[in-house]
């Protein structure tokens, strides 16, 4: 009966020469590997305007120039890990390079940081994509937990059932984010420089920022800068995912990996920079945001407290019209399927671990489906 019951929910299974026939192509890799890293457009933006606004007005127009800097940094990151791709064809994550070229320790570090921030990713996506179906829908409240439960047991289920499926699961809401916020980007610009849309998101905001001086004594310093920084720059999570799972392309895979890398950088820094001059230029604010630095008596306050930044540049733009649905819908699904680049790298990254006798053997071993279950497992327990 346990063996009927998990055919029926995970399939027949796979013999292990169908391996190289389950690899990814890369059209289905672009969003597998890259929807964390391109999810994070959706919180990555949002946490510079929350930083800057703490030293009010004077820091505000500095979002913009941060988020040039942020997409500097994901060039330069990506084309570090191009070179990692065709060093190390097999694989060559952070603990692979710094173990062959500086030693097991460093490596072990590297390791340890990268399967922490995995755990962390699957927390951190699976939350925000839950915030971004609340903010669309807020009755919905108080199933907050549950939503945030149910989204890892359904990730974790598609992933036990296969890469291939997993990755045809996920191609559509990547996709449709993808297109969708190029649109809102460019519906955005448009209106912005014509002047069809000139009137801010949040009413005196502007006033309000100012009277926050006293909340930072020291007003706008290098460290808040460098604060604000370093919190966009989460919107670089998840770009080491395509240079671990090499393997997991078709051939020619370092070829096919490097290309998907360059696809992902493009789309990634040309989010990030439309979504912080939209967020800027339409003086936005995220709910939890105003009422951190206190900004509840705002009239539109109440309107806005449980939006995030795109869902309210997006009704700005929009309306609450269908594409604000569509929006928020796709941000929701590619926030939650962003925790799939963990699932998929977590397992991998174990798996090498436990061959090189620095983990339990157990995470070397390939399930019934070609994928690492146990590291998929243990991932999703954690």
């Amino acid at each position: 009966m346990f063996a009927l019951i998990r055919r029926l929910l995970f399939g027949a299974p796979l013999h292990s020469s169908r391996q190289k026939h389950e690899r990814l192509s890369k059209f289905l890799a672009l969003p597998v590997f890259s929807s964390d890293a391109v999810s994070s457009v959706a919180y990555g933006p949002q946490e510079v305007l929350i930083t800057l606004a703490i030293a009010g007005t004077a820091a505000w127009n500095l979002s913009l120039p941060i988020g040039i800097m942020i997409a500097i940094l994901v060039g330069i990151v990506a084309v570090s890990y191009r070179q990692t791709i065709f060093a190390y064809p097999h694989g060559g994550g952070s603990y692979i390079v710094a173990k062959d070229n500086i030693g097991l320790f460093p490596g072990l570090v590297a390791a340890a940081s990268i399967l922490t921030d995995y755990v962390l990713t699957v927390a951190v996506s699976i939350a925000a994509g839950i915030d971004a179906f609340i903010a669309a829908y807020p009755s919905y409240d108080l199933w907050r937990v549950d939503l945030c439960i149910l989204a890892i047991a359904i990730v974790a289920f598609a992933n036990l059932r296969g890469l291939r499926e997993s990755g045809a699961l996920f191609a559509g809401p990547t996709y449709i984010f993808i297109i969708s916020l190029y649109v809102l980007i460019g519906v955005g610009l448009f209106k912005w420089f014509t002047g069809a849309l000139n009137t801010p998101i949040v009413s005196g905001l502007d006033e309000a920022l100012k009277a926050t001086g006293p909340a930072f004594p020291h007003g706008l310093t290098l460290f808040l800068i460098l604060r604000a920084f370093s919190s966009g720059c989460s919107a670089l999570t998840g770009i080491e995912a395509i240079a671990d799972g090499v393997p997991a392309f078709k051939p020619p895979e370092s070829k096919n990996a490097a290309a998907t890398m360059l696809y992902m950088a493009v789309i990634l820094a040309t989010l990030v920079l439309g979504i912080t001059f939209l967020g800027r230029s339409f003086h936005a604010m995220p709910g939890a945001a105003m009422m951190e630095h206190g900004l509840t008596s705002l009239p539109n306050y109440a309107h806005l407290r449980d939006q995030t930044l795109v869902s309210q540049i997006a009704e700005h733009i929009f309306g609450r019209a269908t594409f604000y649905y569509v929006i928020q819908w796709a941000t929701t699904a590619i926030l939650i399927l962003a925790a799939n680049t963990a699932f998929l790298d977590f397992p991998r990254l174990s798996s090498i671990l436990a061959k090189d006798r620095c983990a339990p053997r157990q995470l070397a071993s390939l399930g019934d489906k070609l994928v690492f279950s146990n590291g998929i497992v243990l991932l999703s327990i954690l």
